[in-house]
C-alpha cells in the first residue's frame, strides 16, 4: 500500500512540476513580449491574446475590408501579432512607398512563410526566397524575360492572341471568362514553352487552380503553422498533421503541372517540332545545372503563373468595369474609331499606343479597382532595425500593404469604387507602374 500511495503521489508531483513549468514558461514568453514592446515603439498594436496575439482575430477572407477598418481606428500604420512575428500593416500609399520603396534596401527581404514556402513550396518559389545565393541566381535568369528591353519579343504572341481572343467573344460570348484565361495562358506559354493554349484544354484549368491556392497561404494568418512555425519542422506524427496532408498535395499537384509542360517540350524536341523559347534556351545552354530539377522547374513555373494570372485578372476587371460603369466604353469606341477607322476598319497595334490614351487608362484603372490577388499585397522582412516618424521598426519585422484598403481609400482616389480611367488622364500616364500598387510598392 505505502509503494502505491508513493507512486501515485510521485505521479502528482510530476504533473505539479510539469504545470509549474508550463507556467514559468508562458509567464517568461508574455514577459519578453512586453519587454521587446518597450524597447521598440511600435506603430499602434492592436489588441490580441497572449503568445498567438491576433492569429485567431484575423479573418481568412476579406482581409483587405477587415484592415481598412481597422486602420480607421489605429491609424494608416498598425501593428498585428501572429504567434511570435510582429506584422506592421500599411494602409496608404505615401507609407507604402516610402518605406517599401524608397528604404527597400532595409525591407527587401522575404519573411519566412512556414505554410506557403516551407511546406506548399519546398523552398523553392523566388518569390518567398530571402536574400542569398540561390535568390540571386534565380533573380538572374528571371530578370532577362521580366525587364523592358524584353517586352517587344511579347508583342506578337500577343497581337495574335488576342485577334483569338476576339473571335472567342464572338462565338461564345457567356464564355469570357474562359476565353481570358486562355488568351493570358496561351501569350506566357508561347513565349516560355513555345506552344499555344486551346480554351478546352484541362491543363490550363489545372495551372489556375493550383496557382490560386497557393496564393492564399500568402495572407496573414491563413495557417496555423504561420502563427506556429515549430508545426512546419515536425517530421514525425505525420497522420496527425492535417495542415501537412494540404500542403503536400497541393506541392505534388503543382510540381505535376510543372513537369508536364518540361516532359511535352522534351517529346516535341524529341520529334523536332520544338520551336525556340525560353525553356529550351535555358536547358540547352546548361543554366539549369546551377539548379535542382525542383528549382528549374519552379523558375518556369512561377513565371507560368503570373503570367497567367495577372493578365487574366485585369482583363476581368476592365469587363466588369464596363459592365458596371459604362459611361466611360462609348468614350474610349471613339477615341478607338478616330484611330481605326469607324466600325473597326483596322484592329489596333501596339504602335497606335500613344494615339489611345482614354484605353491605356482604362487598363490602368482596371489594375487599380479591385485588388483580388494577394489583396493584403507581397510581405516583405525588414532586413535592419528602421525608424519612420516617430515608430521603431525592428529587423525581422514583416511589413506588408493593405493593397484593397489603400485602392479603396476616399483619401488616395475620387469615388474609389467607381471604375473611372479618367483619373489617370495625367502626367503619369506614360508611367504604367505610378498611380497604383498593382505591381508591388517597392
Amino acid at each position: 500500500m505505502f509503494v502505491q500511495l508513493q507512486g501515485l503521489a510521485n505521479g502528482w508531483l510530476s504533473l505539479l512540476l510539469l504545470f509549474v513549468t508550463g507556467i514559468a514558461c508562458i509567464s517568461h514568453r508574455i514577459l519578453a513580449e512586453r519587454n521587446y514592446q518597450r524597447k521598440y515603439k511600435f506603430p499602434p498594436i492592436v489588441p490580441g491574446l497572449p503568445l498567438v496575439g491576433n492569429a485567431f482575430q484575423i479573418p481568412k477572407t476579406n482581409q483587405g475590408p477587415y484592415f481598412a477598418e481597422l486602420a480607421k481606428k489605429y491609424g494608416e500604420m498598425f501593428t498585428i501579432k501572429i504567434g511570435g512575428t510582429y506584422w506592421v500593416i500599411l494602409n496608404s500609399q505615401r507609407t507604402a512607398i516610402e518605406l517599401l520603396g524608397k528604404r527597400a534596401a532595409k525591407y527587401s527581404s522575404r519573411m519566412d512563410f512556414p505554410m506557403a514556402n516551407e511546406l506548399v513550396s519546398r523552398g523553392n518559389r523566388i518569390l518567398l526566397m530571402p536574400y542569398g545565393d540561390l535568390w540571386r541566381s534565380e533573380r538572374k535568369i528571371i530578370h532577362k524575360i521580366l525587364n523592358s528591353t524584353q517586352m517587344s519579343h511579347f508583342e506578337p504572341f500577343q497581337d495574335v492572341e488576342s485577334r483569338v481572343m476576339l473571335l472567342d467573344y464572338l462565338q461564345s460570348p457567356e464564355g469570357w471568362f474562359r476565353a481570358h484565361g486562355r488568351y493570358s495562358n496561351s501569350v506566357i506559354m508561347s513565349f516560355l514553352f513555345g506552344k499555344r493554349s486551346n480554351s478546352d484544354d484541362p491543363h490550363v484549368m489545372d495551372l489556375y487552380k493550383t496557382s490560386e491556392a497557393f496564393v492564399q497561404y500568402l495572407m496573414p494568418g491563413k495557417s496555423i503553422v504561420d502563427a506556429f512555425p515549430i508545426l512546419a519542422r515536425i517530421t514525425f506524427c505525420k497522420c496527425l498533421q492535417p495542415w501537412r496532408w494540404t500542403a503536400d498535395v497541393l506541392y505534388e499537384r503543382t510540381l505535376s503541372v510543372y513537369k508536364r509542360q518540361f516532359n511535352e517540350l522534351a517529346e516535341r524536341t524529341r520529334k523536332g517540332v520544338q520551336r525556340s523559347c525560353f525553356v529550351s534556351e535555358f536547358l540547352e545552354s546548361g543554366a539549369q545545372s546551377k539548379f535542382t530539377p525542383e528549382q528549374s522547374l519552379f523558375i518556369a513555373g512561377t513565371l507560368l503563373e503570373a503570367g497567367s494570372d495577372t493578365s487574366r485578372m485585369t482583363l476581368d476587371q476592365t469587363v466588369a468595369g464596363a459592365a458596371l460603369f459604362p459611361d466611360w466604353v462609348q468614350r474610349a469606341r471613339i477615341e478607338l474609331d478616330n484611330v481605326c477607322g469607324h466600325h473597326a476598319e483596322r484592329l489596333p497595334a501596339f504602335a497606335d499606343m500613344p494615339r489611345l490614351p482614354l484605353i491605356r487608362a482604362a487598363i490602368k484603372e482596371a489594375i487599380r479597382w479591385k485588388p483580388s490577388i494577394a489583396e493584403t499585397g507581397i510581405p516583405h522582412a525588414t532586413t535592419q532595425d528602421d525608424e519612420f516618424e516617430g515608430y521603431q521598426i525592428p529587423a525581422g519585422t514583416v511589413v506588408t500593404w493593405n493593397h484593397w484598403g489603400i485602392a479603396n481609400d476616399p483619401n488616395e482616389y475620387v469615388q474609389p469604387e467607381r471604375f473611372w480611367p479618367e483619373r489617370f488622364l495625367n502626367e503619369e500616364l506614360d508611367k504604367p507602374l505610378k498611380g497604383h500598387l498593382g505591381f508591388g510598392a517597392g
